[in-house]
Order: C-alpha cells, then structure tokens, then sequence
C-alpha cells in the first residue's frame, strides 16, 4: 500500500493555517477546508514542489479536528494541465531523477485515502496529471468551463488504470486510456466523471454545498463510510455485507439511539406539549 512520501512534523503541524505555501493556497469556511492550486501562469502545472506543499496541506486538515471535508481546486482557467514538463526535461538533461515520477503514486494514494472526503471543483481543463489527480477525488464538481484528458498512451506513459473504472464503467474507462481524447463537461457529466456540472460562478459555491453537507454528518461514520467503500473495492458482494458487520461491531458501532434521533425526540416532545 502506498504511503505519501512528504515527511511532516510535530513543528509543521503546529503552524496550522498560518503555514506559507508558494504554490497553493490554503482557506478554511467553518469546517471546510479548501486547497487551490496556484500556478496560473503555467496552466497550474504540477511541480515537486507543488506535489509536495499540497500532500502536506491534506495532512495538516487531515490531522485538523475542525475540518470535516475538503475542496481541491485550480486558480485561473485550468484546474491543471498535467506534470511540469519543463521541470522534468530539465531534471531529465541533467541526468537526475523525476521526482514526480518517484512520488506520484504516494500522492495520488493519499487523496484518494485521505480519512476525509475531497471534493474536486473541476474549473477549467484537467488534462494528463491533472485530469490524473481528479480521477483520485472523492468526489467531483465540474464547470461548464472543464474537460478532462487522460494524456499517458500520447506521450508513453501509463496512469490512471487504477481509478478511472471505478467511477466509469470498463469499456468507457477503456476509451479514455486507450484515446487521450478530450472529454467535455457535458459528456463528463453524463457518463459519471463529474457527480454534478454547474456554471462557473457556481462552482466553489456548489462544492462548499456539498462540503457542508458532509460536515453537518458524523464525523466518525463520514470517514468510516469512505474507508469501507475504499476497501470493498474489487471485493465479492457477501464480503462486502462481512467487513461491513464486522466495522459496525467495532469502530463504527452505531450511535446511542438518544444521540442519534436527538433532535426528533425533541421535536416530538414539543409537539405533545402544545
């Protein structure tokens, strides 16, 4: 299993949202979190460093007790075109390692298993590491601005193999990896890479909605619901219904029946006192 590979400690953590990135930005709404990428210039181009600031950025509102869910989005027209070309050509002519290459497979591994749910606000096009880094979410808002393209058989590389047939069926899955094509909002939509499509000036407002949605939840079975599904990947149907028992009698047994229905008791006592 992989793991990220940015070391954090005790004195980062503590730092909060004081910390100072040069590539991302960090926001905190109440108990949603929001990171954006902001690399305008370069199309929010995925440096080392970059990679580096926003897999330390997910761990801090991991380890954060106030944050319940997370949005990831880019600044400017693109949420990101890829890897930085430029980076690795140079790195490349200078007989050093890639370390996008090296570390991706970490960072991407702890999006997609970071114990709180993400949710993409897809603004603009998200092309090769980019659309890469969006197919590891949670969940996705797209804008009527977007498109996605998987550019690895284009240029020799292999990726998302691993995480665009579970949010699309196989043989669709197929026609993107084996194409590169481009793929617009309105067909991302529709075949499910985007869980919902509103006009740009929506956008963070509608994945703010779907955040504070989260956050109005559980905390405890939010995260305990997005590691079992996580984990019934590629599992048998009776599996599924066992790990699921078996969670409900350990750390997601279920609430005290006065703390879950709480408020309806409440109500109902209201109601029989009038």
């Amino acid at each position: 299993m992989y793991k990220g590979s940015y070391n954090i400690s005790k004195n980062d953590l503590n730092l909060g949202a004081s910390l100072r990135y040069e590539n991302i930005l960090v926001e905190y709404d109440n108990e949603v979190g929001q990171i954006t990428l902001n690399r305008p210039n370069v199309l929010n181009a995925l440096s080392s460093t970059l990679m580096r600031e926003l897999d330390h950025a997910i761990s801090m509102m991991e380890d954060d007790m106030v944050v319940k869910a997370i949005i990831l989005t880019g600044s400017g027209r693109a949420f990101s075109a890829g890897a930085d070309i430029k980076e690795m050509t140079q790195l490349s002519k200078d007989g050093r390692s890639l370390p996008w290459d090296e570390s991706r497979e970490g960072y991407l591994w702890h999006l997609a298993t970071c114990k709180k749910p993400i949710i993409g606000a897809i603004n603009g096009l998200a092309f090769g590491g980019g659309a890469m880094l969006a197919s590891a979410l949670d969940l996705r808002v797209g804008s009527t601005h977007c498109s996605f393209k998987y550019l690895g058989v284009t240029y020799g590389r292999l990726n998302s193999t691993w995480s665009v047939p579970i949010l699309v069926p196989m043989p669709i899955a197929k026609d993107l990896l084996l194409t590169g094509r481009e793929v617009k909002s309105d067909e991302a939509f529709r075949i499910g890479l985007l869980n919902r499509l509103v006009e740009p000036e929506n956008l963070i407002k509608e994945a703010k909605n779907i955040g504070e949605m989260i956050a109005n939840n559980n905390p405890r079975m939010v995260q305990g619901i997005k590691r079992l599904l996580n984990q019934n990947i590629g599992t048998t149907w009776q599996d599924m219904i066992e790990m699921e028992s078996k969670a409900k009698a350990s750390d997601l047994k279920d609430e005290p029946v006065e703390n879950s229905f709480k408020g309806f008791l409440e109500r109902n006592k209201v109601h029989k006192n009038t």
